[in-house]
């Protein structure tokens, strides 16, 4: 299995007209009980562990560097502490709050999302961890505190133009979650990224406590490392725009670094409720070369 393959294999798995019967579905699940939903979801994700999750290109990354890092502690799920990284090889390590914007389709959704993150450690295994905190989207989505939900930002824009700008503008319902970015990306340069935080941190993947239960709901995608390798780096002064997610502020944030990914990503993530431990980057690579797509049924199909 090469990248190439894997890439094949992956967007294979994705089928635009199933995904719509998903979403069509999603409208009659809203009024199951929670408990209900979640038995469902689980003894889906029984017969399919692994979801094809698609990132598209220009997935970018907004990085605050938190100044007061006592704030992060009542965030995160048990067993989780605050973790300094760098995101770029060779930079200074700080602990950080993250903002991504990103286009994505897999076998049961397909839209925008914004997530923001804090990066902590597992205590228990001692990899480093990117903790959803909170997000918003305009496609459904699932986590175990609510269920299947709705869309939550109608309307939302997340796109580039032809003369190289990113932009973003998403809001829920109420206009309290919200992500507003504009970017050039004309002078960004491609850099080596920091190893620990891009392909450890994206194998300990867990809920924080505004986004899901105390356990973290810890899960994994799986990938070639290849995938976050590089990234373009942003400068701070061809960032015009980026007033970004309340979470941020709670937490002190302040915009120390920007970046984006000008290729899609593709990855398989586990199923809701499905747990993969990697440990390193030599048994995450083992795993995604033996992929067989031949025996794989994503998650959300027939």
């Amino acid at each position: 299995m090469n990248i190439l393959d894997f890439s094949k294999g992956v967007e294979r798995l994705v089928d635009p007209m199933e995904v719509g019967k998903v979403h069509h579905l999603q409208t009659k699940m809203k009024y199951v009980p929670l408990w209900l939903q979640r038995k469902l979801v689980t003894s889906a994700s029984k017969k399919a562990s692994k979801m094809p999750f698609v990132v598209e290109p220009y997935c970018t990354f907004l990085f605050y560097e938190i100044t007061t890092p006592e704030k992060i502690q009542k965030y995160l799920p048990d067993g989780f502490v605050p973790a300094k990284t760098a995101v770029f090889e060779g930079g200074p390590e700080k602990y950080y709050g993250i903002v991504t914007m990103f286009r994505i389709h897999t076998s049961v959704f397909w839209g925008a999302r914004t997530e923001f993150y804090l990066v902590a450690e597992n205590s228990e295994t001692g990899l480093l961890s990117w903790i959803m905190c909170d997000y918003i989207s305009d496609t459904i989505s699932y986590d175990e505190k609510h269920g299947l939900k709705s869309p939550d930002a109608s309307k939302a824009v997340m796109t580039t133009t032809c003369e190289g700008d990113f932009v973003c503008d998403m809001k829920n319902h109420d206009g309290k979650k919200y992500a507003k970015c504009e970017m050039n990306l004309m002078k960004a340069k491609m850099k080596p990224l920091n190893q620990r935080l891009w392909i450890e941190g994206n194998t300990s993947i867990a809920y924080g406590r505004t986004s899901g239960e105390a356990d973290g709901d810890l899960f994994s995608l799986t990938f070639f490392p290849e995938e976050m390798k590089q990234a373009l780096e942003v400068p701070l002064e061809d960032v015009r725009m980026a007033d970004v997610f309340c979470s941020v502020g709670k937490v002190g944030g302040v915009l120390e670094r920007a970046a984006t990914f000008p290729f899609a990503q593709h990855m398989l993530s586990d199923s809701p409720g499905q747990r993969t431990h990697y440990g390193n980057e030599k048994k995450l690579r083992a795993a995604v070369e033996a992929v067989d797509f031949r025996k794989i049924k994503g998650f959300g199909q027939k």
